[in-house]
């Protein structure tokens, strides 16, 4: 299984964004996925995941409320729509996969994708 993120970019306070995370090689409806972001410096932080069927989701408190995960189990893409971006948003941003069980820790996903860069600017 192969996972492609896309979507990020430049930004002002205020905007949003709408990533993209492209999963390919495999049974998609098998796997839960989850966002991550790591900032320079600083360590990685979970955002949100989503269950196989997308009926269960998790977002992080600094998120709640702005950024919403969804999934398309027939287009094979987890999307991650992030409004009212800050600053402090700005970041490496990457997603992740795991079988069966959504999980909230970056450690127990064992498949990952390469990040998409979201730059917030004031």
């Amino acid at each position: 299984v192969q996972l492609q993120a896309s979507g990020g970019g430049l930004v002002q306070a205020g905007d949003s964004l709408r990533l993209s995370c492209a999963v390919s090689g495999g049974t998609f409806s098998m796997y839960a996925v989850g966002w991550f972001r790591q900032a320079p410096g600083k360590e990685r932080e979970f955002i949100a995941a989503i269950s196989r069927s997308g009926g269960i989701t998790s977002a992080a408190d600094s998120v709640k409320g702005r950024f919403t995960i969804s999934r398309d189990n027939a287009k094979n893409t987890v999307s991650l729509q992030m409004n009212s971006l800050k600053p402090d948003d700005t970041a490496d941003y990457y997603c992740a996969a795991r079988l069966w069980m959504v999980a909230t820790k970056g450690e127990e996903y064992n498949i990952w994708g390469q990040g998409t860069q979201v730059t917030v600017s004031s």
